[in-house]
């Protein structure tokens, strides 16, 4: 089955609003370790410039290790991007999380509703997890609760086409 325009949009909408965030994560981690590399100090006799040491002296110098990072050094990148996905992801969708729950608990007989899947109707019936909706005369469906997108203000007529 070919997927229509829409959904077609929608998936690349929704792949360039996240390129942007992960690619900056890269970047600053990629920077991040790029700085800890560029601090290391190179032992002296190892260099292309430096002539050999002589003495006793110049074999401790070269025979020292480069310094490593710190732990909060090697941590620091994954700290940095657990935060920023912790603005961009996680914390936005609790807000929504929130909302639609405050929603879902706000509902009433009566109230019109759109579902998720985009049917407009009159709550004729709630339980805690069904609701029934009328969407014609004498035409009653059940779904969940849980798919109700957003109680619409004003009647469902002003939404539907002339005909």
């Amino acid at each position: 089955m070919a997927r229509s325009n829409f959904s077609k949009s929608l998936i690349l909408k929704n792949t360039v609003r996240w390129l942007l965030p992960i690619g900056l994560i890269g970047m600053v981690t990629l920077s991040l370790v790029l700085a800890d590399s560029a601090g290391v100090p190179v032992p002296a006799g190892t260099g292309t410039d430096a002539a050999p040491a002589a003495g006793a002296a110049g074999a401790a110098v070269a025979g020292t290790a480069p310094a490593a990072p710190g732990l909060l050094g090697m941590a620091f990148p994954f700290i940095l991007m657990f935060g920023i996905l912790y603005f961009l992801v996680i914390r936005p969708q609790q807000k929504r999380v929130k909302q639609h729950s405050a929603l879902l608990g706000a509902l009433k007989q009566g109230d019109e509703v759109v579902t998720s899947s985009g049917i407009l109707g009159k709550i004729s019936g709630l339980t805690e997890k069904v609701a029934t909706l009328e969407i014609d005369q004498n035409v009653r469906i059940k779904i969940l609760k849980s798919q109700i997108a957003q109680v619409v203000k004003g009647p469902i007529q002003e939404l539907e086409p002339q005909r």
